[in-house]
């Protein structure tokens, strides 16, 4: 008798590779696998990087971008797309016309703007073209709070924009169209990590964790992919966060160590745990 077998959803990628897999692509396919998807991708760009930082980036050509998405969803139903570095204006451009053609797939949005050393990975022109034709279409950006002020003001970055306060950036933010905004506070001074949640002009929920020691890659990209896999199970907004900050903490906890840089989460902790577990 033939074996049935219950089809994971499938999540869709749009992301910059890492060789160090640390952040990027790999990333999203590593959080997106271990929360029980099956994660296809698009390669936006290809990078020279390790855990200390970006050497280099060239970016794909944006037809190429076209044919590699539109092939898989030719083939597949997609339950969710997770979007990560994009490349260039015109990968941006159409990556918005081929997320246009699928209103009612959630899209996930973590406009990475620089690496954690500080690489600019996103100019002024890419950021204008995230919001003008990306945020109106999202249902989430996860931007981390220096990111988020960044895009609020784009074009009118100064001292003064630097000390906004993360409600007013919120509120700037859901103006450009996403219907949710997540500001994560990883880089706010407080001895707490604190999430914010925004909705509807207003602050949604908070979401509290504990501030680890360390300097982690692909920390955003692993909770972004994280939400993008929880939302593909079917959960809603807040309990996709929750689960995903959940998921994320316990892979930076973690994290280890491979070369001269950062720490990178263990997004397969769970599976390490239950082999130290049985023996």
């Amino acid at each position: 008798m033939e074996t049935i077998n219950l089809m994971p959803p499938c999540v869709l990628t749009f992301a910059a590779t890492d060789p160090s897999s640390g952040a990027g692509l790999q990333a999203d396919l590593l959080a997106l696998s271990s929360i029980g998807c099956h994660p296809v991708s698009v390669v936006t760009a290809i990078t020279v990087q390790d855990t200390v930082g970006v050497e280099n980036v060239v970016s794909l050509d944006a037809e190429l971008i076209n044919e590699q998405a539109r092939t898989i969803l030719e083939d597949m139903q997609i339950s969710a797309f997770k979007l990560g570095m994009l490349g260039s204006v015109e990968n941006i451009a159409v990556i918005a016309e081929i997320v246009a053609d699928y209103p009612d797939v959630p899209l996930l949005i973590d406009p990475v703007l620089s690496s954690g050393r500080g690489d600019e990975l996103a100019n002024e022109a890419m950021q204008e073209a995230m919001i003008d034709l990306l945020f109106p279409q999202a249902t989430l950006i996860t931007p981390n709070s220096l990111e988020a002020r960044r895009l609020a003001f784009t074009g009118d970055y100064s001292d003064e924009v630097e000390h906004a306060s993360i409600d007013e950036v919120a509120e700037r933010l859901l103006a450009l169209g996403p219907e949710y905004v997540l500001i994560t506070g990883t880089h706010e001074r407080a001895p707490q990590v604190i999430n914010n949640l925004y909705g509807s002009q207003k602050l949604l929920r908070s979401y509290p964790c504990e501030r680890l020691p360390g300097s982690y890659h692909g920390s955003g990209c692993t909770l972004a992919s994280a939400i993008a896999a929880c939302l593909a199970h079917g959960l809603g907004m807040e309990e996709a966060i929750a689960e995903a900050q959940e998921y994320t903490w316990h892979s930076l906890r973690h994290a280890f160590r491979p070369g001269m840089g950062q720490y990178i989460p263990d997004r397969l902790f769970w599976a390490r745990e239950e082999s130290d577990d049985e023996e």
